[in-house]
């Protein structure tokens, strides 16, 4: 089995549903260098976005080993995209890239496995708490699809991280007018999971469901320009649309903070929630993360902080997910 510092260069990859990020690092702890961002769509594959990559930055040679935090659950070799058509074999992919060592693991693994890398400078705090050194950790984020992740101390120290599907949960109102959205989505998509409302499409389903319900006919509308008409036109749709996805937020989050008992902080990353970041302190967010009962002073003291860093976390995350054994392909 090679030791850690001899599997570089590593090629480093978040994959989402809708950008594929890769990087290199070049030795232990040295920064990531040529950071690129390709549009899945424009890739038959992820072996073809990677093989565009290396072609691209020169790198002739290729890594030695290569870590993915990809958006889906990897439970098996094979692998098959939720919200995109991109699939492979793990150990077919490995072959593909003549690498030594491969690892393969759902995005918010690889997100939760950065966390104790995040320094204050990397994080936006929304509401008060103050996290607890050594306690579980829990991430979120919406992006093209909702991930949920964490991280539990272990025995001897360290943590291990939680590989889930927390995002397909189902969703819960908190009041009359969160139920009748709820109904509405269900009417449409039978279950109505968390991720329904809490993603990019999540943002526009809320839409359509409060213009449906206001007995009106909305406009065709992606998530920037709903943000867009909020902030620049007023929108009272648009500005509902943003509220419910706030509200909605802060109960989820609280759910997985209980579940996880998440005292040492919940992360909040996807590529979402730091663009609504004015709406999500101004909102009940913070209210409905922590309204949950008797358990309102036990949430009051976990803080919520926003992944606000330069480099996508996740791509450092992937790496280490090379230095854990049950993630790493097999080497024949």
């Amino acid at each position: 089995m090679l030791q850690a510092q001899q599997t570089y260069p590593r090629l480093l990859g978040d994959i989402g549903g809708t950008n594929a990020r890769l990087a290199w690092a070049s030795s232990p702890g040295a920064p990531l260098t040529d950071i690129a961002r390709y549009r899945c769509a424009d890739h038959g594959s992820l072996a073809a976005a990677i093989q565009s990559y290396l072609s691209e930055h020169g790198k002739q040679e290729g890594p030695r080993a290569c870590g993915i935090g990809i958006a889906n659950p990897v439970t098996g070799d094979e692998v098959k995209m939720t919200n995109h058509h991109w699939s492979f074999s793990i150990s077919q992919l490995k072959r593909e890239l003549a690498v030594e060592q491969l690892a393969v693991v759902n995005d918010f693994t690889a997100l939760a496995l950065s966390l104790p890398a995040l320094g204050p400078q990397d994080l936006l705090p929304i509401g008060g708490g103050v996290a607890s050194t050594g306690e579980a950790m829990a991430v979120l984020g919406p992006g093209t699809g909702l991930g949920v992740s964490g991280l539990l101390p272990a025995p001897g120290g360290g943590y291990l991280p939680v590989a889930g599907e927390g995002g397909h949960c189902t969703l819960a109102a908190n009041d009359e007018r969160e139920a009748a959205v709820i109904e509405h989505l269900r009417k449409r998509f039978g279950h109505v999971s968390a991720e329904r409302v809490l993603s990019g499409p999540g943002l526009v389903n809320l839409y359509e469901a409060v213009t449906a319900l206001s007995a009106q006919v909305g406009s065709h509308l992606d998530p920037s320009e709903i943000v867009e008409k909020a902030r620049q036109a007023g929108d009272p749709h648009c500005e509902e649309a943003i509220d419910l996805f706030c509200r909605f937020l802060g109960s989820f989050a609280g759910n997985v903070a209980l579940t996880l008992g998440a005292r040492g902080g919940v992360y909040i990353g996807g590529g979402i929630a730091p663009r609504l970041l004015p709406e999500l302190r101004a909102s009940r967010f913070r209210e409905r993360f922590e309204g949950k009962g008797r358990f309102q002073s036990y949430l009051a003291q976990i803080p919520c902080l926003l992944i606000n860093a330069a480099v996508s976390p996740a791509l450092i995350g992937a790496s280490r997910a090379l230095e854990i054994e049950r993630y790493r392909c097999p080497d024949h």
